[in-house]
């Protein structure tokens, strides 16, 4: 299963990305997130279903200092044969 999220509220420079990478880690998925210039992080999750399941309501959490307002998912995303690991995109 793959989805692409849209997370805004404040998530940029609050440890967002890091939080996400952990728990992606955790649950053995894998795929990107990175910040965008709008104040958004954008992200990708691939795997099992169940823990890209997981990997929406932790973005809908996030870390402690975040304030996450929307999570706007796109459930119909294409599979990426590329994508093996997660990674922080700068």
């Amino acid at each position: 299963m793959t989805v692409h999220i849209l997370v805004s509220g404040n998530v940029h420079g609050v440890g967002f990305r890091q939080y996400v990478k952990y728990h992606a880690k955790k649950l053995n998925v894998a795929g990107w997130i990175t910040n965008l210039p709008n104040g958004k992080v954008e992200a990708v999750f691939q795997g099992p279903e169940n823990g890209v399941m997981e990997m929406v309501k932790v973005s809908k959490r996030g870390p402690f200092l975040a304030d996450v307002e929307n999570v706007e998912v796109d459930w119909n995303h294409k599979v990426d044969t590329d994508i093996i690991d997660f990674q922080i995109i700068k």
